[in-house]
């Protein structure tokens, strides 16, 4: 079985990297300089406790395909559709994203589709080079079939296997997308981070909109996994570790308001549980004002962290009262 990575970034490089480390053929697709750096000296997997640069495939766009092939999409959930366009429809799909958008969007044409919970802490320090700092293992992936949980020729359970040869923990779940949805509780402060810069502010902002997303959930009837239940399954298998030489950045969403990338992926966060907001009856205001801002930030190519707390404030505030006139 050969897997294709599809946006091999932080998350999808050590994903990759591990499952060539672990014996598996892998090909790795990126874009730009981070490309061309794979291309010409191979990717570099930066960990707490070692530097080993390995020589994986690498490629910039679609390659001939074949039946054992598997593509484990990791790109951000705005850039599903186009990343996954140019892909044969019956080969299987694992979306290895934040969100609980994409697996519903892949199914429109795929039809063996795998959602992926991931917790997995790393970074792109430069082009070629992945950080991963997460110890003693660089990620728990929770891999099952969407929408119905299990699936009958058991690829679940062999991508999980292969997962856990190498640096990582993949677990094969029936209710993959009630892991997803607490993890989507999670990501909800990644746009009040990447507005706001970090510390208390963004830890105020970012319960403010967990709260409101659980009443969010609770009403709409969608499960999603405890802390307790969290906990006992990462316990310290996944510590975040600082690396020497290696600065630690925000999340993915500073990450890419620092990028200047232009879009950012507020619409399938913090955009979920406004939508269900809609559909349930149940205002948003804090999830709404963060996704309108992130967006406009990503737009004008603003600075991450450079907006006030207070204007942020302000603008919940207002929001929240033209919500309730």
């Amino acid at each position: 079985m050969r897997y294709i990575v599809i946006g091999a970034g932080a998350v999808g490089g050590t994903i990759g990297a591990r499952l060539y480390q672990g014996g598996h053929e892998v090909l790795l697709i990126a874009r730009g300089a981070h490309y061309e750096a794979l291309r010409r000296d191979g990717l570099r997997l930066i960990t707490p406790e070692s530097s080993e640069t390995l020589d994986i495939p690498a490629a910039d766009g679609p390659v001939p395909t074949r039946d054992d092939d598997v593509l484990i999409l990791a790109t951000k959930s705005q850039d599903t559709i186009a990343a996954l366009a140019p892909w044969p429809a019956d080969l299987p799909v694992v979306c290895a994203q934040n969100g609980v958008a994409n697996e519903r969007m892949v199914l429109r044409r795929f039809e063996r589709v795998y959602g992926m919970c991931v917790w997995l802490p790393a970074q792109i320090p430069q082009p070629g080079a992945i950080a991963a700092h997460g110890h003693p293992y660089s990620g728990i992936l929770h891999v099952g079939r969407y929408p119905q949980g299990v699936d009958d020729d058991g690829l679940a359970e062999r991508i999980a296997d292969d997962l856990s040869k190498r640096g990582l923990i993949g677990r094969a779940v029936p209710d993959v997308m009630r892991w997803k949805y607490a993890k989507l509780l999670s990501n909800l402060g990644n746009a009040a981070q990447a507005l706001l810069g970090g510390g208390p502010a963004t830890a105020e902002v970012a319960e403010r909109a967990k709260a409101e997303a659980t009443a969010v959930l609770e009403r709409a009837g969608i499960a999603y996994t405890s802390p307790e239940e969290e906990a006992a399954v990462r316990g310290n298998k996944v510590d975040a570790r600082e690396i020497e030489g290696v600065t630690r950045s925000g999340g993915s969403s500073w990450q890419s308001l620092a990028r200047a990338a232009g879009s950012i992926e507020a619409d399938y966060l913090n955009g979920e549980i406004v939508l269900l907001g809609r559909e349930h009856g149940l205002a948003t205001p804090v999830n709404e004002t963060l996704r309108r801002e992130a967006n406009r930030f990503a737009r004008e190519k603003q600075a991450p962290g450079s907006m006030p707390l207070e204007t942020l404030r302000s603008l919940i505030d207002a929001r929240s009262a033209a919500g309730s006139r």
